[in-house]
């Protein structure tokens, strides 16, 4: 079987790993890939958002199954254009993908189908927006609509930083056409948790809960990123409450979804918090995580490849083999400066020490140059590793990332603190 993933960051290598280990591979195609897929097959040097070049690449070399990874492409129809040439593809949707491109859309849906989710308003006009502030005490939510590179969703712990948000957003344009729009909404408290679903029609497979680790610093301080580090599965999230979320989350959605004709294939990401009432959506994702899919990849031991196959052509197989007796953690080593600017180029060293029989690395922002593996990225790589325990596998993923150098790496050192210490 040929399949192509369509991306170049750490989710793609993570699931071309995944699907590499499949009997059924025949070859491997990433666009535009990284180092670590190039080790993999072959990186052929198309833009995610050039979908007519993909579909093109697709039928000129006779792919059984694309693989999107990015939600930009999806939100832009790129599975319709696949499908609409006989072309198997992973993923939603443009109109099922709205559960990701448009937070209004998402917001409208949850209160239609009674899904679980934070009491919320929604404005186009900046001045109504305003006025809302003196209705509503802090702390608040503001979310601009549409996709906005993970930077749209501002926490507000005054009236001062709701206003700014909605003026950054509305006013000043900071994220384009996508801030045309806002929802404003309560603030979750809580622990959160990512969940992943398979899904085809109404049918869905689970798979294990994981938690990101959004901020650049030690202790959840500082700026979001595009996640640290993450590790699964959640201790606190046991079987029966995972089949909750199953029943009142993932369940609903889909049915939901079928109702208004626009049913969902692919993978559904919710974000969650739990809080003291039960678990609430944050905001849904229509692809997998980054970097959860490095930790929850490691997990699964089923035939990754035949799973996303079936899936893809509404065969979706009734459950999935997971490694019920490990656990994996995630560390992500980036750029200094990262998630502002920062420079490429360094020489990466050390990669080739920590692959084992328990512990990868997924490449991120690297690169080719003059022979040498090179920075080209804001997050670089990421270390993985998995053991029968939580606090093994993350000591494995550390030991690994110190045999690692660049100029300037950075990393957390308290990926999974909250497991560890018993608060999740």
């Amino acid at each position: 079987m040929k399949v192509l993933i369509v991306g170049g960051g750490g989710r793609e290598h993570a699931l071309g790993w995944a699907v590499s280990k499949s009997p059924e591979l025949s070859a491997l195609y990433t666009a535009p890939g990284n180092g670590g897929t190039a080790v993999l097959g072959e990186n052929p040097p198309i833009d995610p958002a050039d979908i007519e070049s993909l579909v093109g690449f697709a039928k000129e070399n006779s792919v059984d199954l694309t693989i999107v990874g990015p939600e930009a492409p999806l939100v832009a129809g790129i599975v319709d254009r696949f499908t609409g040439e006989g072309l198997r593809c992973f993923g939603p949707s443009a109109l099922a993908a709205r559960l990701e491109g448009s937070k209004v859309f998402a917001k409208q849906f949850m209160r239609r189908h009674g899904i679980p989710t934070a009491d919320f308003e929604i404005f186009d006009d900046p001045d109504a927006a305003e006025r809302f502030l003196d209705k509503k005490a802090p702390p608040l939510v503001v979310k601009a609509d549409g996709l906005a590179a993970g930077k749209g969703v501002i926490v507000a712990q005054s009236r001062e930083e709701a206003s700014n948000a909605i003026h950054g957003i509305m006013r000043e344009k900071k994220f384009g056409a996508s801030g045309d729009r806002i929802v404003i909404e309560s603030c979750l408290e809580g622990e959160e948790a990512s969940i992943h679903a398979i899904c085809s029609g109404e049918k869905a497979l689970m798979l294990p809960p994981s938690q990101d680790h959004k901020r650049i610093h030690d202790g959840d301080r500082g700026p979001n990123t595009g996640g640290m580090g993450a590790y699964a599965p959640v201790p606190r999230l046991k079987d029966a409450e995972v089949s909750l979320i199953l029943e009142t989350v993932v369940k609903p959605t889909l049915q939901g979804m079928e109702m208004e004709g626009t049913p969902f294939k692919g993978l559904l990401y919710a974000g969650l918090m739990l809080t003291s009432e039960g678990p609430k959506v944050l905001e849904f994702n229509v692809r997998f995580g980054d970097p959860e899919t490095q930790a929850v990849v490691p997990l699964i031991a089923d035939d990754l490849l035949n799973v996303l196959y079936n899936a893809s052509s509404d065969e979706l197989q009734e459950g999935i083999a997971i490694h019920g007796d490990r656990a994996a953690a995630t560390v992500v080593v980036a750029s200094a400066g990262y998630p502002g600017s920062y420079e490429k180029g360094f020489v990466i060293e050390g990669l080739a020490a920590v692959d084992d029989e328990d512990r990868v690395v997924f490449h991120a922002g690297t690169a080719e140059k003059e022979g040498r593996l090179v920075t080209s990225g804001g997050r670089v790589f990421a270390v993985t590793a998995w053991a029968p325990g939580l606090e093994q596998a993350l000591a494995r993923a550390y030991d690994g990332i110190e045999k690692t150098r660049f100029e300037g790496a950075y990393w957390r050192k308290d990926i999974g603190y909250r497991a560890v210490q018993g608060t999740i």
